[in-house]
């Protein structure tokens, strides 16, 4: 019967030690883990907002690209690239000034975009550097013109 007792009062003492433990964490224990998590973000944060800069550059290029492939359709159709006046818009609505005798329908399927950045594409025609066609760029992240990495210009002649 002793014996018996025994084994009944360990068997109890086990399922308190359990229970005590099953009731949550030590609050030693959250700040270690938060410790461990704002380190994590440290190290991972700075890849990822490189990451963001590659894509919108990346995404920049892509839509120069585009609206060059609108433009020379443009041109094709009308003898001249739009003027500097007429602008981009002139890819997607007939335009008012000067309007080209021969435009066909909208080069543009949608509205012609912004950069990444939020900002109007620039558009000159003829252009500075390309006096026989256009410029067309995005100042890059800071809006300026120059810069380096995500600041950079982003141009249709290189």
């Amino acid at each position: 019967m002793a014996t018996e007792g025994a084994r009944v009062a360990r068997q109890l003492g086990h399922r308190r030690e359990r229970q005590e433990r099953a009731r949550g964490f030590t609050l030693l224990e959250v700040l270690v883990v938060i410790v461990v998590i704002a380190v994590l973000a440290s190290l991972v944060a700075p890849n990822l907002f490189r990451n963001v800069d590659d894509a919108r550059v990346a995404a920049a290029k892509a839509q120069i690209e585009s609206l060059i492939t609108a433009l020379d359709t443009y041109r094709l159709d009308n003898g001249r690239y739009p003027s500097t006046a007429q602008g981009l818009a002139a890819l997607r609505e007939r335009p008012t000034v000067d309007p080209p005798a021969n435009w066909r329908e909208p080069y543009l399927r949608k509205a012609v975009p912004d950069d990444p950045w939020g900002r109007p594409y620039v558009y000159v025609s003829p252009g500075r550097e390309n006096p026989g066609s256009f410029d067309l760029l995005s100042y890059g992240a800071d809006g300026r013109p120059g810069g380096s990495g995500a600041d950079a210009d982003i141009v249709s002649w290189k």
